[in-house]
């Protein structure tokens, strides 16, 4: 099964010269935890969660209507392909503990896989089983 069978293909983005609160205002309306950061054209620069918000916006005290996504977004996000096989995506979910990843086509953004779209495919459950795991399992810092 190719992630193209299983993908959202409606996808809330957000502008890396936009606002932090506005991509908090995104996220709530839409009721998602995480926007791919692209330009004009659709190309893949970041990714901003709620996390990011939270962690490098409001905890050090900025402010989010000044802060630009640019600035506080996950840079070089991991990604896959319409084409690849939904076990790709199971397994790089869960080696970067990940729980949303975007889907690139021709380098612009076409849809995005969650885990929740894994587990409603009935298929793979070894690998969809160990991605929950593992994104569940807390990062041990040295």
């Amino acid at each position: 099964m190719q992630v193209r069978d299983i993908m959202n293909p409606h996808v809330v983005t957000i502008d890396p010269t936009e606002s932090a609160a506005l991509a908090a205002r995104l996220l709530a309306r839409h009721n998602i935890g995480a926007l791919p950061v692209c330009s004009g054209d659709g190309r893949l620069h970041g990714v901003i969660t709620d996390r990011d918000i939270v962690l490098r916006c409001v905890a050090p005290e900025e402010d989010p209507l000044s802060v630009p996504v640019r600035n506080i977004m996950t840079r070089r996000p991991s990604w896959v392909s319409p084409e690849d096989d939904v076990r790709q995506a199971a397994h790089l979910m869960s080696a970067g503990q990940i729980r949303r990843l975007p889907v690139v086509d021709q380098g612009k953004v076409v849809g995005v896989v969650s885990l929740g779209d894994l587990a409603k495919c009935g298929r793979y459950e070894m690998e969809i089983s160990k991605a929950l795991s593992d994104i569940s399992e807390p990062i041990r810092r040295l």
